[in-house]
């Protein structure tokens, strides 16, 4: 992974960290339950842009190499890979 990817990446996880962090403090202090569940789904969609920013480099770089390669095995690894992402 590049560097300026990964301490992206590592940025953003901090700021999610916060959140629940914050989320928890919430529940601590018996907040309203909507309010918790609102912060709860900031950060679910706060780690699916960490998640598709992670997808989107692996795409262009691991699975681009792998593509242009001559490497069958590593072809099929790289779209076994990707699958097994898109099943869960």
């Amino acid at each position: 992974m590049e560097k300026s990817v990964s301490e992206k990446v590592l940025k953003n996880l901090n700021r999610v960290e916060g959140q629940v962090r914050g989320i928890a403090k919430m529940v601590e202090e018996d907040r309203y339950c909507i309010d918790v569940v609102t912060q709860i789904e900031a950060a679910r969609a706060a780690l699916a842009r960490i998640e598709s920013d992670l997808l989107r480099q692996h795409l262009g770089h691991c699975v681009h190499r792998a593509m242009n390669s001559k490497n069958a095995s590593e072809q099929e690894k790289v779209i076994e890979e990707l699958v097994g992402v898109f099943r869960r």
